[in-house]
């Protein structure tokens, strides 16, 4: 049994890094029809920012706000300048976060110099509960996970400009027709997916050595659990993240650790050869 609890609360922690990152991907996805390939790096700058904050002997709460927001202004800054560009070539767009994303992270690596970095638990130790201990950092990446599934549900539908958002991804002649600026729900669109990249870097960076490459680990799993959920839905790649973080965190208690990412990749490959249009159809909430 205490193995059991164990097995369900690493399964549910490491679900809930996967939930952050691909709300984000989800969001852009959903939104401006193309894939941010450049989104693991956007991960990768929310995670540099809480290092700089350890760096310079600030408080890490204030990197935990600030790698959001920072992340948020340079999603902003690349749409504004760059990916708005492509809107009508899904594929170079692409192509182009995909160049972004490079440059990013060459540029990171060389500021880290190659080295891997260690940053502190902003909450380290752990919680005794029933005679098993619990890291008290996962249960707050949980907790946050939790929070802001539930703040960015609540825009989407008890809001103005959330209707604006849905709106505009189910018909976006019909909201422009109406007088609704598209381009500038794009922006903010970008922004908020960058933002929530920027988030979960912060938050999972204490739990992994930051290098230059901690954000492609997750990119491949964030845009499967895209492709299971479904396109153009905000509950779908939830879903879709709960079933590949499961699978990737489940899998090596089952098989030997070297097969369990083959083994995810096969099986989420598999649920989209035989329901391509993922769990959940287009236009479902």
């Amino acid at each position: 049994m205490d193995n059991a609890v164990r097995l369900a609360f690493d399964l549910l922690g490491f679900t809930s890094v996967i939930v952050l990152i691909v709300l984000g991907l989800g969001v852009i996805a959903s939104m401006m029809g193309i894939f941010n390939f450049a989104h693991g790096e956007f991960v990768l700058l929310g995670a540099y920012t809480l290092y700089l904050f350890q760096e310079f002997g600030l408080p890490l709460w204030t990197g935990l706000i600030a790698a959001p927001i920072v992340v948020a202004l340079v999603g902003l800054v690349l749409e504004r300048l760059i990916i708005r560009r492509f809107y009508s070539a899904p594929i170079i767009a692409m192509l182009g976060t995909f160049a972004i994303g490079l440059v990013i992270r060459e540029v990171v690596r060389g500021l880290l110099g190659g080295h891997y970095k260690s940053i502190e638990e902003p909450l380290a130790g752990a919680v005794t509960l029933g005679g098993l201990e619990f890291s008290i950092w996962r249960s707050v990446i949980i907790v946050t996970t939790l929070v802001v599934i539930g703040a960015s549900w609540a825009f989407l539908t008890r809001t103005s400009m959330g209707l604006r958002i849905r709106g505009s991804l189910e018909n976006p002649m019909l909201a422009r027709a109406c007088g609704i600026s598209t381009t500038r729900l794009y922006a903010l669109t970008f922004a908020f997916g960058s933002a929530l990249a920027g988030l979960a870097g912060a938050l999972i960076v204490p739990l992994y050595q930051l290098s230059a490459d901690i954000g492609i680990r997750f990119l491949v799993q964030a845009f499967l659990s895209v492709m299971l959920g479904g396109v153009g839905t905000f509950v779908g790649p939830v879903l879709g993240a709960s079933v590949v973080g499961g699978m990737a965190s489940g899998l090596p208690w089952i098989v030997p650790p070297v097969f369990a990412d083959p083994f995810v990749f096969l099986i989420a490959l598999a649920i989209v050869k035989f329901r391509p249009q993922g769990f959940i159809a287009q236009g479902k909430l």
